[in-house]
């Protein structure tokens, strides 16, 4: 059998942006205000789909997360509109076969274009390779703008640290510790919180790892409600040293109940409710510029729950108001 490698770009595909239509005034939803991205568009929040699966399968987690950016759109299309600066739809970059690297690559020259003309990209994933795909995206282009050492501090909520070890094998658990590894070349720091790990589906090599990185590590168990203050405390100060945001959430963070498709279910993790908050903090800050979502598989998914959690997500993220 032939395996293709290579990665593709693919334009927008606009019939997915249907839903109702209300008479009433100021009742527009998202299907009625998205547009396909155009070299001259206005900046504003541009959506990109990474359609992979080849990290995941590579990780041996189950399969289908690269019909995620077609399920979140979806999802999506029928939220009320709150926002007042445009939106656009910029198409895909689709991994073929086992092409995890080209695809990665290809995202990053993506995001790099978009960051460039001012715009506030999303990705929308696909397995959690995304995420070193989306970091050098976000440094390419700011070593295009002649930033030297920028303190990128990259948030993950997500139970697993992906921080596992890629001299063997790139995949969807090893996109930190390439940071990691690709900061040191570069000399830059390496910032990393990851909220919401599961002791459980982390090994103590994994643990080990976090502490000699300095990783601000919040367990899954730490998330509840007398703690979300304290939790919130903590990610101001994270913030506070950092130049930039990168955001990433995979949405295997959730409960299983939340959140039944994604690569790996979570038997406990952290509720949406708790997440949003912190989401709106990272919002606000004014130093978020790259934000993805990972994991969503429409295959295992229960009442498109993950696709609809997803969504919100976006929606939280991309309020201007």
């Amino acid at each position: 059998m032939t395996i293709n490698s290579k990665a593709t770009d693919t334009a927008p595909n606009m019939s997915l942006w249907t839903g109702r239509t209300d008479p009433e005034a100021n009742s527009e939803r998202w299907h009625q205000k998205i547009q396909p991205l155009s070299q001259t568009a206005a900046p504003g929040c541009a959506l990109l789909g990474f359609e992979s699966d080849a990290g995941v399968a590579r990780n041996q987690g189950r399969t289908g997360a690269v019909q995620g950016p077609t399920a979140l759109r979806k999802a999506l299309a029928p939220l009320a509109w709150h926002r007042h600066g445009p939106a656009y739809d910029a198409g895909n970059v689709h991994c073929e076969g086992d092409a995890l690297e080209t695809a990665q690559q290809t995202l990053a020259d993506q995001l790099s274009t978009l960051l460039k003309a001012e715009h506030f990209p999303i990705v929308l994933g696909g397995g959690h390779e995304v995420a070193y795909g989306s970091w050098l995206g976000l440094a390419q282009h700011l070593a295009d703008n002649g930033e030297k050492a920028p303190r990128i501090g990259i948030i993950n909520f997500d139970a697993h640290f992906d921080l596992r070890d890629p001299t063997h094998m790139r995949s969807s658990g090893t996109p930190f510790a390439q940071i990691a590894d690709e900061c040191a070349q570069r000399g830059w720091p390496f910032r990393y919180a990851c909220l919401g790990v599961s002791r459980a589906a982390n090994t103590r090599a994994l643990f080990n790892r976090a502490a000699q990185l300095g990783v601000m590590v919040r367990e899954d168990r730490d998330f509840q409600p007398a703690h979300l203050e304290c939790i919130q405390r903590d990610l101001e100060r994270f913030m506070v040293r950092c130049d930039h945001l990168y955001l990433t959430i995979d949405l295997d963070v959730l409960p299983a109940g939340e959140a039944p498709g994604v690569s790996a279910p979570a038997a406990r993790g952290v509720s949406l409710a708790l997440i949003e908050p912190l989401i709106e903090a990272i919002r606000n800050s004014g130093k978020l510029r790259l934000a993805d979502l990972a994991e969503l598989n429409p295959e295992h998914d229960i009442d498109d729950r993950t696709a609809r959690a997803a969504a919100r997500f976006v929606f939280q993220l991309t309020l201007d108001t």
